[in-house]
Formats: C-alpha cells, structure tokens, sequence
C-alpha cells in the first residue's frame, strides 16, 4: 500500500520487516507498490526482493470511485494487474488498501492471502469520532460505511492474515470459509534490550501527526501530568503547533528523532505511558516499548491476552497519576526482564515469517 522504507510509521514498518524475515525464509519476493506523498522508490528493497515495481497511487478527486472506498480505488493500476499476470506466484494483498484486483477474473486460481491491519471500517468510525475537523469526520464516516460494505467481498481470499487477536476472533466469525492465522506486527526487535535500573522521566512516542495520537497526547499533558511533578517527554514524527503548546517545565516535545536518539529515549525511560483512545489493530509503540523499555501503563482494558501481564492497566485519569507515582518509586529488575523475555516469545518474527511461507 505504500513504499515500506523508510520503516518510520506501523504500517510501513510492518510490511519492511516482514518482507525482511520472509526473505531470511528463503521466499522469493516481487514486490509491488504505490508511491504517493514523499516516499521515492529505494534500491535498499532490491536487497530482499527479486522484483519491485512502483506505481502512482491516483490521489484527489481522481482516485474517488462511485462506490468502493477511497483507501481501495486510488490504488488501481493496470499495469499493477498486468504484473501480477506474469507468474502463477501466491499473492499476499498487504492491507486491504491493496485488494483492488482481488476478484478481477484474471487473477481466478491463484492463491490470495490478505493481511489485515485493521477492521478497516472500524478503524475510520473511530477515527470519525476522534476528529475535531468537520471535514474529515464527513469523510471518515463516508469512507466508514463504504469499508463495511466493501468487506463482505472478503470471502473470497485463502487465507487471512489478522494482527489482533480481537481482529482475529471476529474475522474467524465473519468470514467462516477462510482460513484464519493471527500474525502479529513484524517489528525491529530480535530480543528484549530493556534495561535494568530506572529512568527519570515518563515517555510517550508515536506519529505525532495523526488524530488519534494527538488526542492522547492532549489528555496526558491536561489530565495526567498537569497534577505530576514529573517529566513526560514526548517525541514522533511530526508534531504541530497543538503538540508544542503543551510544552512547560515537567512536558518536553523531541520531534523527528533518529532511530539511535528514538531507542535511547525509549530504553532510558522508566515508565511508557500510552493511553489510546481507538482500540484497534495491535499498537507498535506498545511492541517497542515491552522489547526496549521498561514499566509500561496503558488504559485498554482489551490489551492483548499474551500482553497482558507485562503491562499496568489504568482505567481513568486517577488511576492513572497513581500507577505513575507507584512505578516511579520502582526499579525495572532482571526478574521483570526474565518475564517480559517469556511473554513476547510469542512475536518472533522468524517463527510467524515461517508461519506464511507455509502458507506458500
């Protein structure tokens, strides 16, 4: 759905590493995809794939269709079809973003795997809720209802690749023909590098741009640590003017760090808070912050159940300020990074990249 590298934002990150282990699995790779914004075609791809080919993904009002949604019908490329005609090879539509041939004919016998992101149409309702702007809650809503239209052509594809387990028990339920595999996130980490001690200071990262994240930087910066004498920093990929705002003598804003300067802050942390106010898809901040970091505090009472020992759940603001002040007088400990090792043995990226060359 987009070019993978840099592997700066989730679903970019998703799809890099699991283009990585695959080929580490000795998969023979063509890779296609849309180039849009200010992602330019790579040569460091060409090292994991045998092929890559770029297309232009049509944007503005071009890309509209009169009914499939917009994330779908701007992704269209007859040449993208032509491609694909070249070889009988098993395709794996990562995202549904890239499910516009799907059911074109001449593609009829071959081997379809999606990998799911999101419930895509879920995942616009919420975004609809959690936008201020008029303009994009119409269009969310609008791209919303046409999403859960659109996903009940899904059944058409082998296999489903889902990323949640709650994504997982309700694609299992909608789409009972399929065959169903929950494969988490590919990620950066190959072990956990957390480290023993504590930090000084409570971290928040993420793509600062989206709505989502924004929200939840808001509501740690106005509800939790306006009543803390203690440091939050907050750092991701392009915060504006509502995230600098918030800035004052206990709330620092990093923008833009470099992979070294991210990990650095992630490791040195003590506490991880990451409140999220859409419940979807599984959280890649979240994967870091358990590999690298050290106490973790979310308020998704959903949490993943592998996950779900490893981290403080904090259902309001109060309990909130009080898990902080506890854990802040709490060292991470060898002990804590024995269990986090046993709890996240089930997101190795060789065992699930294994799992969909099987599936090849």
């Amino acid at each position: 759905m987009d070019i993978p590298l840099p592997a700066d934002y989730g679903g970019a990150i998703d799809i890099f590493y699991k283009l990585k282990w695959l080929h580490n699995e000795q998969v023979e790779i063509t890779l296609h995809c849309f180039q849009y914004g200010n992602r330019k075609p790579i040569e460091a791809l060409n090292a994991y794939c045998k092929k890559v080919y770029y297309y232009p993904r049509i944007t503005g009002l071009k890309g509209l269709h009169e009914s499939l949604p917009y994330i779908i019908s701007s992704r269209r490329n007859k040449k993208l079809l032509a491609n694909l005609c070249l070889d009988e090879a098993p395709i794996l539509f990562d995202g549904i973003h890239t499910t516009y041939y799907a059911t074109d004919v001449a593609l009829s016998g071959r081997t379809k795997i999606l990998r799911a992101h999101n419930i895509e149409s879920d995942y616009y309702a919420n975004l609809a809720e959690n936008t201020s702007s008029v303009f994009k809650k119409v269009y969310y809503s609008f791209e919303a209802n046409r999403l859960h239209l659109y996903e009940r052509t899904l059944t058409i594809f082998d296999h489903i690749l889902s990323i949640s387990e709650k994504d997982h028990k309700l694609n299992q339920q909608l789409y009972p023909s399929v065959q169903h595999h929950l494969i988490p996130a590919f990620h950066a980490n190959d072990h956990v590098t957390s480290q023993i001690g504590s930090g000084t200071y409570c971290l928040y990262h993420g793509n600062l741009s989206i709505a989502e994240n924004i929200r939840s930087v808001q509501y740690l910066a106005t509800e939790i640590f306006s009543q803390l004498d203690i440091s939050l920093v907050i750092t991701g990929k392009d915060p504006g003017p509502a995230i600098f705002s918030l800035q004052n003598q206990y709330i620092k804003v990093i923008a833009n760090p470099d992979e070294h300067v991210l990990q650095q802050l992630i490791q040195e942390a003590h506490i991880h808070v990451l409140p999220s106010f859409q419940q979807t898809g599984l959280k890649l901040k979240l994967l870091n912050a358990l590999f690298m970091g050290r106490h973790c505090i979310l308020n998704d009472t959903k949490v993943e159940t592998r996950l779900a020992e490893t981290v403080s759940i904090a259902k309001d603001s109060n309990a909130f300020i009080a898990r902080i002040n506890e854990l802040m007088k709490q060292p991470f400990t060898a002990e804590d990074i024995a269990h986090r090792n046993e709890a996240l043995t089930s997101y190795s990226n060789k065992f699930h990249a294994s799992v969909i060359g099987g599936l090849l």
